[in-house]
């Protein structure tokens, strides 16, 4: 076997089941296991998956610690971009600045140039595209990619349907018992809701203010992070003969703008922090404004670390903190953050 693959292995049923396809398709495997954040329990799960995994295909793995990285990087601009009213989108950016950087500088360690993970998505080496499951398609959060690692990055599954997968890896014995366990949340340090992490940091439950797009006092919250841009419900209006929903926050004043749907509509985004494939000042395209929405016309004009979005045709639940990614087709453009 003269090609050498290292492989990020989470100990679900995704990345164990890729183990065995690089495997099928001639690789020497060496996986790896990241700890980012410190639930042992949840580390102790997975790293028994893998081992197991290990054995039934005669791999190498590593287990690194990458905790203290982590926690600079993701875990704190998570908490922080809350407590500043936003909605942060931990994943895209672990993606860049930990997954995939430390991925890439662990086989630079062992002078293996190609790393694979268990994500639905394609890559050529030039462009991320959308993966043949578009109900488990996870190339949006994959935008924020540097341009440089993707010759190196391998994705299996990405012709793959998951329920193909399933029920593949409910053939073999060992894989079974992985592929019936429950799949983990898509924030990884985040049990049930996080609310719970923000409340190991600050005081989430300080009620405040509801007011209208004039600033009017028209009912009460329970505490600004409860809320994301578009909830509806969980805050209290007074005299309400219709549904209302969050169109801003106002962590400053601990207020909550809200209004109607219509209000909530947006055709104009400005983002900050591009990360382009291509180079261009003037784009016509598709975005996706968050994970589970679907893609709209958009004409996008960059200026500098500035893009200007015009949209076709309206969107709600329009976040800062959140990613608008751009696509031609099932190619990802490049994308950037919404301020």
């Amino acid at each position: 076997m003269g090609k050498r693959v290292v492989l990020a292995m989470s100990g679900g049923v995704d990345s164990s089941f890729t183990a065995m396809l690089l495997q099928k398709q001639g690789y020497e495997v060496v996986g790896v296991y990241m700890k980012f954040h410190p639930n042992e329990a949840y580390h102790e799960k997975n790293i028994a998956n893998i081992e197991k995994v290990a054995k039934l295909l005669g791999i190498k793995y590593h287990v690194i610690d990458r905790m203290k990285e982590f926690e600079e990087r993701v875990y704190k601009p998570f908490v922080d971009g809350y407590i500043a009213g936003l909605t942060p989108n931990p994943c895209a950016l672990c993606n860049r600045v930990m997954k995939f950087s430390e991925l890439l500088a662990f086989a630079d360690e062992l002078e293996i140039a190609t790393v694979a993970t268990g994500h639905y998505a394609k890559t050529d080496g030039d462009f991320i595209y959308e993966a043949k499951d578009k109900s488990k398609d996870q190339s949006y959060f994959l935008f924020n990619l540097k341009k440089e690692f993707l010759p190196r990055i391998l994705f299996p599954l990405g012709d793959w349907l998951k329920e193909d997968l399933k029920s593949e890896a409910m053939k073999i014995p060992l894989l079974r018992s992985i592929a019936e366990q429950k799949e983990s949340s898509e924030i990884c340090f985040v049990d049930t809701s996080y609310i719970d992490v923000l409340k190991e940091h600050t005081d989430v439950d300080i009620p405040g203010e509801v007011v209208d797009s004039r600033g009017r006092v028209i009912g009460e919250h329970k505490g600004y992070m409860h809320y994301t841009i578009g909830k509806r419900k969980g805050f209290r209006v007074f005299r309400a003969h219709k549904p209302h929903y969050v169109l801003a926050i106002d962590p400053q004043k601990n207020r909550l703008v809200v209004g109607t749907k219509d209000q909530l509509a947006k055709d104009e985004v400005i983002l900050r922090g591009l990360n382009m494939f291509v180079d261009q000042e003037k784009l016509e395209c598709e975005v996706k404004i968050r994970y589970r929405t679907h893609k709209v016309p958009a004409r996008v004009t960059i200026d500098g670390p500035v893009a200007q979005l015009k949209l076709q045709e309206p969107v709600y639940g329009v976040a800062k903190g959140q990613a608008a990614v751009f696509y031609d087709g099932e190619k990802v453009l490049g994308g950037g953050w919404i301020v």
